[in-house]
Order: C-alpha cells, then sequence, then structure tokens
C-alpha cells in the first residue's frame, strides 16, 4: 500500500501569519480583557487570542474572526470551529450598543437643555442692555444669571431684571438690585 498519498512533507504545512502585538492588544481591549467563554480575566488566567474559525480551516486575521480567550479555552477549544459566537460576547456587543445610542440621545438632550438656557440668559441680559446702551454683562455674571435661573426659574429671574431696569438709572447700581431682588425670591422660594 502507498502512504505517499497521506503525508505531508513537513515543509508543506499551512503558514500560520502571526497576530501582530498591536492586533492582540485591540482585541484584548475590544473584549475588555475577559474570555470571552468563561469571563475569566488576568491575573488569574492569561490571556489569549483565539481564532473563531480555526487557522486550519481557512480561518484568517481578521477582527471579526478573533476573539479573546484564556489559556484553558483556547486550548480546550483547540483548532475545532465553533458553530456560533460566544452568547457573551453578542450580548456584550448588543449592550454596547444600546448603551452609545442611550450616550448620543442624552447628549442631544444636554445640547438642547444648554441652547435653551443659553436663550434664556440671552433674553436677561437683552434687558440690561436695551436700558442700559453700551453696557453689556460679563461673563461672569452670565454665570451667575444661570445659577439664579436653576435656584428659581427663568421667569423670576427675567422678572427681576425687569423691575431693576425699570427702577435704576446707574447701569451698576441696576445689577446690585437686581442681585437683591433676586436673593431675597431665593430666601422666599425656600
Amino acid at each position: 500500500m502507498d502512504y505517499k498519498g497521506f503525508l505531508m512533507h513537513p515543509r508543506m504545512k499551512s503558514k500560520r501569519k502571526p497576530i501582530s502585538k498591536k492586533l492582540r492588544f485591540e482585541i484584548f481591549k475590544r473584549d475588555n480583557f475577559t474570555c470571552q467563554y468563561c469571563s475569566s480575566k488576568p491575573p488569574k488566567a492569561p490571556l489569549e487570542v483565539d481564532h473563531i474559525i480555526p487557522v486550519k480551516s481557512g480561518g484568517t486575521n481578521d477582527v471579526e474572526n478573533l476573539i479573546t480567550a484564556c489559556f484553558d479555552c483556547n486550548r480546550g477549544k483547540g483548532a475545532r470551529e465553533l458553530l456560533m459566537m460566544p452568547l457573551s460576547t453578542i450580548e456584550k456587543a448588543d449592550r454596547m450598543k444600546i448603551a452609545q445610542e442611550q450616550f448620543n440621545q442624552y447628549k442631544r438632550i444636554l445640547n438642547r437643555e444648554k441652547k435653551i438656557i443659553n436663550g434664556q440668559i440671552d433674553s436677561i441680559c437683552n434687558i440690561y442692555s436695551s436700558c442700559f446702551e453700551d453696557w453689556s454683562l460679563t461673563e461672569r455674571f452670565r454665570l451667575q444669571i444661570k445659577q439664579f435661573i436653576s435656584q428659581i426659574g427663568f421667569e423670576q429671574v427675567e422678572e427681576a431684571m425687569e423691575i431693576s431696569c425699570s427702577k435704576i438709572t446707574d447701569p451698576r447700581d441696576a445689577t446690585k438690585y437686581f442681585c437683591g431682588i433676586v436673593w431675597n425670591k431665593i430666601r422666599n422660594h425656600e
């Protein structure tokens, strides 16, 4: 019997392309430095990068084919092909997608609130500037107005500026009077 058809010359083995340290680190980072099969983490378990589709079955070093595995899980799996991704990886990817969407929605809400508050501050500053031409309120004072709005609301702060500007003729005294009115409103509000 001729065994030549069953034997492979040692130099004819398929060459495995090494995974670069940078790619290895990116896979670990993506997988939160956690074995995707058993959830082990260093220092309890040394981590390795595993091929989901083994190299001997045509698997590549593409990011989608690489997964973080601890030493024991990687050796236990060996060169067998996974029929499906570990559930924990799919769940994590879904959770990350949901968290990103929620974060983006939260940022949009914060931006809308910021625009509204800045508009309210501008409105109060415009009352002052329309009464005292060539005068404007500083950024520091704008921050104080923002604080006042957060404590008693826009309408109360706006009313205080209108009262102040209608009663006081000196621009410096008007801001002092405005602050006095607001502080009284804050004390009465509490």
